[in-house]
């Protein structure tokens, strides 16, 4: 019976950061992954035609300039790891020929906000700087640390004036915090998607404090050169090095509990994995305890606490696309800049449009509005074949529709790429039938097929709810990464600080156990951690 040191289950971007973490510090590791490949959303794949590389799953990287897996795996050192930061990082053109531009450089985004309101551009870079601040000071380094309960956490932010003012943040709506920033609606309509990209819901009260770092990562998103899955690929390289294991097309059966203990687990083949010291999940708590163990030997009130989990409220509807040309958007014709956007906001001609929108999500229902998109192949030719590209259309869209539940995917999903694909040619006229070579669709319901973990299309395990977030995320029983069940712990995106490709679950899950093996960490702690703690801010 093969037994390990510690097993993790789920090869995705946090159950390889723990992994490579821990068999680094000596410890034998063993990931076992239900893919084919490891790396989760860190997915690069032929779908469409040979010799196109699509991301189909992470493509918008937002913390490689925080994330202390950088610095301390070296992979750009040691092998080939390489990140884009565009010039342009997020775009919105309109009908009428006019773009905005959100710039790596403050400056030219500024210029291009005066285009719309002086008085906006001057806001933007006062706002910048501010919440650069923000995110320099507490945001980004409390990303990688353990989360504290609320009210030791708000008494540590009012010890000081920028904390009071981040605290001040929190019980504001999004669009609120927009508003008071912004007073043109095409900015603002820009600014709010920014915000709410990946969760935020525009006019919910308590997470306003993540407005700043969701602003502050708008012109900061990064491109990995080979595709999300070579970050997944490396660090594999860097476990196997270190003595790790993956194992893929693992399907697992049981977590095997013995009196209160995780000893290993079992396959649905009968294989038996055991486990000396510990087994880690980075799936969703909600398999993990109830699918993975069972009710009966889970404390009453974690299992309680797991059932009202609340997945998010909408998921991705995903258009890849493998094209003879680029885009030609027809606002590039006054700004040039626009030809070469990472990120392409299309189809909100108003805020009012966006937040139609948003409502629409919230009821099930799937209404024309507008979506982003981005052309991976003009920053990383290596995605195509010489002079050919790809090109990736991602929507918010509910996994239960109104109308037919999320089977009905199965049948307008076609009929609905095609919508969008209509959309971005009247913004991009050359995005036509002669110049799309192949289409391959990611309703939220295949999402959810296609990654466990990923319930109901729920892309960060989990919505973002004032009651399913820091020392609560997932629940105060397993807010720091341990769980009742002794040698079991979490280090998904169910777990603080959440989802994204932030590395953060995995990272700080490899603190707290090796801190409670007595291990020796190789690793030091980040100086934007050791600032904060020395500001009295974490």
């Amino acid at each position: 019976m093969p037994q390990y040191d510690g097993i993790i289950i789920g090869g995705g971007p946090n159950g390889l950061t723990l992994g490579c973490y821990l068999a680094k510090a000596g410890l034998k590791i063993l990931i076992l992954e239900k893919r084919y490949e490891m790396g989760g959303g860190l997915c690069s794949e032929m779908i469409t035609i040979p010799g196109f590389i699509h991301n189909t799953h992470a493509i918008y990287h937002p913390m490689v300039d925080y994330a202390p897996v950088f610095p301390d795996l070296q992979l750009d050192q040691t092998y080939d790891l390489k990140y884009i930061h565009p010039e342009v990082v997020m775009a919105m053109p309109f009908l009428d020929g006019r773009s905005l531009c959100i710039y790596s450089d403050v400056e030219k985004t500024c210029a291009s906000f005066a285009q719309f309101s002086k008085k906006d551009a001057d806001a933007y870079r006062e706002t910048y700087e501010r919440f650069k601040r923000y995110t320099d000071a507490f945001l980004a380094p409390a990303t990688y640390v353990m989360a504290k309960p609320a009210f030791e956490q708000v008494v540590k932010l009012h010890s000081s004036p920028l904390g009071q003012e981040i605290s001040a943040l929190s019980e504001k709506k999004p669009i609120d915090i927009v508003h008071s920033i912004f007073e043109n609606n095409q900015i603002r309509t820009l600014m709010l998607y920014a915000t709410c990209l990946w969760g935020l819901d525009y006019d919910l009260e308590g997470m306003g404090y993540l407005v700043p770092l969701m602003i502050n990562r708008a012109s900061n998103y990064r491109l990995c050169v080979g595709g999300s899955h070579h970050m997944a690929n490396l660090m594999s390289k860097f476990l196997y090095r270190h003595g790790g294991m993956v194992l893929g097309s693992q399907i697992i059966k049981r977590i095997i509990v013995d009196k209160g203990v995780a000893k290993g687990v079992e396959l649905d083949d009968g294989t038996v994995y055991e486990a000396a010291k510990f087994v880690a999940s980075s799936i969703d708590h909600h398999q993990t305890f109830l699918k993975y163990i069972g009710e009966k030997d889970l404390p009453k009130d974690l299992v309680i606490r797991t059932k009202d989990w609340k997945w998010e409220k909408w998921s991705l509807f995903d258009t890849h696309l493998a094209l003879f040309n680029p885009p030609q958007f027809t606002a590039a014709s006054s700004n040039p800049d626009l030809a070469k956007a990472f990120i392409n906001v299309v189809g909100f001609e108003t805020e009012e449009n966006l937040i139609e929108h948003f409502k629409a999500l919230k009821n099930g229902e799937l209404k024309p509005s507008g979506f982003n998109c981005c052309f991976p192949t003009l920053f990383d030719p290596s995605g195509a074949p010489p002079g050919r590209h790809t090109a990736l259309i991602s929507e918010h869209a509910p996994y239960r529709l109104k109308d037919g539940g999320p089977e009905r995917w199965y049948k307008i999903r076609q009929e609905h790429a095609k919508q969008n694909i209509n959309l971005l040619k009247k913004y991009a006229p050359n995005m036509t039938e002669e110049n799309i070579l192949w289409t391959y669709i990611a309703s939220p319901l295949d999402i959810e097929n296609k990654f466990s973990d990923m319930v109901e299309g729920s892309i960060k395990q989990g919505g973002y709810f004032p009651l399913q977030m820091g020392f609560l995320r997932p629940n105060e029983l397993c807010s720091q990464y341990a769980t009742p069940i002794k040698n079991l712990y979490l280090c998904g995106a169910c777990c603080f600080p959440g989802g994204l490709v932030t590395y953060g679950p995995g990272y700080n899950a490899a603190n707290r156990i090796a801190e409670d093996l007595g291990i020796q960490k190789w690793w030091k702690e980040p100086d934007i951690v050791t600032k904060a703690k020395a500001s009295g801010l974490l």
